[in-house]
């Protein structure tokens, strides 16, 4: 009999504060294998630092963390919370792939080479591997005719879409996003979008933190709404966005209806 997989990532009653500020408030969430779940919530909710906590770039002052079911080891309590064992950390931060707001690429390196990086210097793969899984990922998210162009050459949706090809190429087991399109416009987001939507319909295992309704709806099986660092409403999207509950949501959903 075949026992359940863990979830890639599972939070537990996480708290986070940043001095007297306390930004999470017993947060808890799963995300099973091939699953996507979105955040959603307004500014200052808590949904960047959630994510950030995950991919363990922020320290929290309480709750667990879980990465297919191994929990990270602690050491201190409260403010002075730091992970025991940098080696796990940096096994796990190599299996989660996160694609910033701000894309993040490295302005003197070609495109194909800030694909190449990470895989290369961190993983130690060998060039060629990496350079034919490179442009793979390029031709994948749309954008294989631009390996030698720099990022100042490219649009914010090429750009972001060449970040989104980057985290691929780590072969990571889950994909976190952190507001993936908000620095673009309308159209260039949605070159984002379909990319994003495809690696949804692939089964990828992902963590989108976003202000777009529309791709939280379409591509998630689970939606999170975070209201003042707690978890104020969550369900499968049909239901969230159809039939709110919250009267908190309801409001925030009308804010954030197309005009």
């Amino acid at each position: 009999m075949q026992t359940e997989q863990p979830p890639v990532i599972e939070i537990r009653d996480l708290h986070k504060s940043f001095g007297a500020l306390e930004v999470l408030k017993g947060v808890s969430l799963s995300a099973p294998r091939g699953h996507a779940i979105s955040l959603i919530g307004s500014s200052g909710s808590g949904k960047s630092t959630l994510l950030r906590c995950c991919n363990l770039l922020e320290d929290s002052q309480s709750g667990e963390i879980l990465f297919e079911g191994e929990p990270i080891r602690w050491t201190g309590t409260g403010a002075h919370r730091r992970p025991a064992d940098r080696a796990q950390v940096t096994r796990i931060r190599t299996n989660l792939s996160m694609v910033f707001q701000s894309f993040n690429l490295w302005s003197h390196m070609t495109i194909l080479e800030n694909v190449m990086e990470a895989p290369m210097t961190v993983l130690g793969r060998p060039r060629a591997e990496v350079e034919e899984a490179a442009r793979g990922y390029l031709d994948k998210v749309g954008i294989g005719d631009k390996c030698d162009a720099y990022p100042a050459q490219l649009s914010g949706g090429q750009q972001q879409r060449a970040a989104i090809a980057r985290a691929l190429c780590m072969e990571p087991k889950a994909l976190l996003f952190d507001e993936p399109t908000s620095a673009l416009d309308p159209e260039l987001e949605q070159e984002v979008v379909r990319v994003i939507k495809a690696l949804a319909a692939e089964g990828r295992t992902m963590i989108i933190v976003t202000h777009d309704m529309r791709m939280a709806h379409d591509v998630a099986e689970h939606v999170i709404f975070l209201h003042q660092g707690k978890i104020e409403e969550e369900g499968p999207p049909e239901a969230l966005f159809s039939n709110p509950k919250s009267e908190r949501l309801r409001q925030f959903l009308s804010a954030t209806a197309p005009a």
